[in-house]
């Protein structure tokens, strides 16, 4: 990681007095680190590929004292061509493009359809020049090298991703536009490091001081530029991405004219919509008569993708129960030694269309928590819709543990099979939550709850209501077969963190 994080070092952003005119001054260094990821990243890709090719040919073709000098030449060159193919469509698709990296699903997704056109080509080629190529050696080749692909994409994300949150490998940004529109990107910003953009300035094309309180206290300690000035303001400073929050006077005219402008810079020009909440692959961006107009995929509540996260929900849960039935035996047994109460707890929650059901869980706290609650109401770390307490001493022991591992809550494997949740979905409500909606938080109750969920790999009882509720209804908008899968996986790494478990 050192090496990356010693060619960006951390900036602190100036702050100026409200109504004084700055730019943020040069680092010439500053967008170094992008050379040196990719170059790891390459690296990576090449190491990947190889050891892939190489363990192929040995399950295939045996240790290398079976090879005769004509066959290891063959061998060899088949394998250099696959290589050289296989990196070639890598770069092809634009697997390491500086915009993708570190995005997760868009990179991965790069990375297997360079993988399908390299073995593709391949297929081709032998088909055309009637090569007899041994289909065992692909079928190890192929699946080890896209994994160890995934791998190398994971661990340069992870390491991205930590160097951000430190500070650094970030590309400064200079938002442009009405005071409020530049507030809420400025926020956005600040509040997700994964983007990869700091604000490091402001042009506004009002006047700050007429802006509410909230907005004139968060912009007024970054620098502004006056309008006529950003384009300026890109060369020889921090400003690497110019964003055009909202609309712009002169409307779409001046901002074909800013594009002009930047063109002998290295700034980006980024317009951002006013769409909220809305993932990447619900968007699709269609020019018509040189009309950029976006396309919003609507949300799907049924149909062959609901039925396959059905199918899955009975079988992993199916699989679940029976696999875990010695993990629950024991857990069984322990809670009755502490404390000889009920091993299930049951408890009423709101699912799909608002119907309720009777959630299980393993009983982790004292047989009479609930007649306990009341008394503890004053000490409560939540905001009043959902008691939340971190060291809750209605908690047992062996409680304790079992919700450090989040291991409670398995006994809903059963309402998974029985259809009343989901393994991926918004956090089950209780009743007395559901009567607190007020208007869209009832969308939360258009899907399944879930066992897990975003709530659940993003800090669990650390967030508050409002950020739970938020996440849900993202999840209900956009929620995918291929983004349940993800976040089965985030939540199993999730559960050896714990954060957020209490």
């Amino acid at each position: 990681m050192s090496f990356l994080s010693q060619s960006v070092p951390p900036s602190a952003e100036r702050r100026p007095r409200t109504g004084a005119i700055a730019i943020v001054p040069a680092q010439p260094r500053a967008a170094a680190w992008y050379p040196r990821l990719v170059g790891g990243m390459l690296a990576g890709d090449v190491v990947a590929v190889t050891l892939s090719l190489v363990v192929a040919s040995f399950v295939r073709f045996g240790s290398v004292s079976q090879w005769s000098a004509s066959t290891a030449l063959g061998y060899v060159l088949a394998g250099l061509s696959i290589a050289t193919v296989w990196i070639l469509s890598l770069w092809a698709v634009k697997s390491r493009a500086k915009r993708i990296v570190g995005e997760g699903l868009t990179e991965y997704q790069r990375v297997l359809n360079a993988t399908l056109f390299a073995f593709g080509a391949v297929a081709i080629v032998c088909y055309v020049a009637q090569i007899d190529f041994a289909r065992g050696y692909v079928a190890v080749a192929m699946p080890l090298g896209l994994a160890l692909l995934m791998g190398n994409r994971l661990v340069w994300r992870r390491v991205l991703l930590a160097l951000r949150r430190d500070g650094r490998c970030l590309t400064g940004a200079m938002v442009v536009g009405a005071a409020v529109d530049v507030d809420r990107t400025v926020r956005e910003l600040r509040g997700s490091v994964r983007a990869g953009y700091r604000p490091v300035a402001v042009s506004l094309t009002d006047r700050l001081d007429a802006a509410p309180a909230p907005v004139r206290e968060a912009l007024s300690s970054l620098p502004r530029v006056p309008f006529d000035g950003v384009v300026a303001a890109t060369r020889g400073s921090r400003v690497k991405a110019l964003m055009v929050a909202g609309d712009l006077p002169g409307g779409r005219d001046r901002i074909r004219e800013l594009g002009w402008a930047l063109e002998n810079s290295r700034a980006e020009l980024i317009l951002v919509s006013r769409l909220t909440d809305v993932a990447g692959p619900r968007i699709h961006l269609r020019p018509v008569s040189g009309l950029p107009m976006v396309h919003v995929q609507l949300p799907q509540y049924s149909g062959f993708a609901h039925s396959l996260k059905r199918a899955f929900d009975m079988v992993a849960a199916g699989a679940g129960l029976l696999v875990l039935s010695p993990v629950f035996a024991v857990i069984a047994l322990l809670i009755r030694f502490d404390d000889g109460g009920p091993v299930i707890f049951r408890q009423e929650r709101v699912g799909v269309g608002g119907s309720t059901f009777t959630m299980l869980k393993f009983r982790s706290m004292v047989v009479d928590a609930e007649a306990r609650l009341a008394s503890l109401a004053d000490r409560s770390e939540g905001n009043g819709v959902l008691f939340k307490m971190r060291h809750d001493p209605r908690i047992t022991r062996v409680g304790r543990v079992l919700r450090r591992f989040s291991l409670d809550e398995l006994p809903q494997l059963w309402n998974v099979l029985r259809g009343d949740m989901s393994l991926v979905g918004p956090r089950p409500p209780l009743p007395s939550e559901v009567e607190s909606y007020e208007g869209h938080e009832t969308r939360r109750l258009i899907s399944k709850p879930g066992i897990t969920g975003l709530w659940q790999v993003s800090g669990r009882s650390d967030l508050s209501w409002e950020e739970s509720v938020r996440l849900d209804l993202y999840y209900v908008e956009n929620w995918s077969f291929t983004g349940d899968l993800l976040l089965v996986m985030r939540t199993v790494v999730q559960l050896f963190r714990h954060d957020g478990a209490y």
